[in-house]
């Protein structure tokens, strides 16, 4: 079996107010276009295939005529729903369109019924929201380990009368993965890493949520975004991975995405930044600029959009100020939401941090939140329907 692995397709995004849709589009007549050159025999999209909960119609179409050309290529598709997806709008027709070698999962229902190509059996595990489908799976615990184990439990005993090779799809943090900016928190308890051992026994694991490519192990990788969203992604080299398993041995390659334009971060005075050659790769990129003078220069926009035309974000970092100037998003960059809620609890109090109730308590509502954001309407519905049906 020869697959291609990608993920976090994220249809629809905008990265600092620039629509990403034709760049997202590029990326797919490029997966099509891979789909026939390298005869591949399936796709597996691991969540996330659109932004939000409620795309925009012009998104819609365009993954649904994805669809259709990668099929007429001569691949089948499996997709499991991701933390941005609506599972029940994701899901529609599903059973329609399985006929026609479009295979789409978002259901608990379906964990442990695998899509069979060739003699592989794959497993596309929707988003686990433990706090909806823990009870479902049953899983002694709502954590992401937790239900995850719970799932891989259902496909093992299925691998076991099956036989042959087990791939698994998944949308998780797992254990050793490297993150980046334009991830969505979902972390339970503070909580949210995965451990690797979870998927231990599966010929490979096929994973999305992450956007960065990476191997966390010879048979666990994650195949990142398709196209940057953040300028912590600026060194990232996006793509997908073309995965053989027909041999003795797993065979994952690299297959870069094109891309449309660069992303560059860039540091230093303004007069130097727009004096250095070495910067000149720069000037066709999207940009994200930190001045060091140690007073704000006038009209520093401006002259840095005479070089660099494409800079979407003009950050100030004085060097030697006694206090540095930091926004209050950078200071909360790498907290979690309940982190951020018990400092805004010390600092309303005067300096009383919460206490473990308190942060068990915001820890609940920050899941129930989460859960009303965008699952509680649809995904709800889909895992009450998967619990009758388990």
């Amino acid at each position: 079996m020869r697959f291609l692995h990608t993920s976090d397709w994220h249809l629809g995004r905008s990265f600092h107010g620039v629509g990403l849709l034709a760049a997202q589009a590029a990326h797919l007549d490029h997966l099509v276009e891979v789909v026939r050159a390298e005869r591949v025999d399936a796709v597996l999209v691991s969540g996330d295939v659109y932004d939000r909960a409620m795309p925009a119609p012009d998104t819609v179409a365009l993954l649904s005529q994805t669809l259709e050309r990668v099929v007429d290529a001569g691949a089948q598709v499996v997709v499991s729903s991701g933390n941005h997806d609506s599972a029940v709008r994701l899901g529609f027709a599903s059973g329609l369109l399985e006929r026609a070698g479009v295979h789409i999962r978002t259901s608990v229902a379906d964990v442990g019924r695998p899509v069979l190509v060739g003699d592989v059996a794959v497993h596309p595990l929707p988003y686990l929201e433990p706090a909806l489908v823990a009870d479902a799976l049953g899983a002694p615990e709502r954590t992401h380990a937790a239900v995850l184990r719970a799932a891989l439990d259902r496909v093992r005993a299925d691998a076991a009368t099956r036989g042959g090779r087990t791939v698994v799809m998944a949308h998780a943090f797992v254990s050793g993965g490297f993150s980046s900016d334009s991830e969505r928190d979902i972390s339970v308890g503070g909580v949210a890493a995965v451990p690797l051992d979870v998927l231990d026994g599966v010929d490979y694991a096929a994973l999305g949520h992450l956007h960065g490519r990476q191997r966390v192990s010879d048979t666990v990788r994650y195949s990142g975004s398709p196209v940057a969203m953040s300028f912590s992604e600026h060194s990232h080299r996006k793509g997908a991975l073309l995965v053989d398993l027909g041999g003795a041995e797993l065979v994952a390659t690299e297959v870069d995405a094109p891309v449309e334009r660069p992303l560059a971060v860039l540091r230093g005075t303004l007069e130097d930044l727009l004096a250095d050659p070495r910067h000149t790769p720069a000037e066709r990129a999207w940009c994200q600029v930190t001045l060091t003078d140690p007073a704000r220069p006038l009209g520093a926009m401006e002259r840095v959009r005479r070089r660099f035309p494409h800079t979407l974000e003009l950050r100030f970092e004085p060097e030697g100020a006694a206090v540095p100037l930091r926004s209050y998003a950078a200071r909360v960059q790498a907290a979690s939401v309940v982190d951020v809620c018990c400092d805004f609890l010390d600092h309303v109090r005067g300096g009383r941090p919460a206490d473990e109730e308190e942060r068990g308590l915001l820890d609940e509502a920050v899941t129930a939140a989460r859960v009303a954001r965008g699952l509680a309407d649809d995904e709800g519905v889909a895992s009450s329907r998967g619990a009758g049906a388990a």
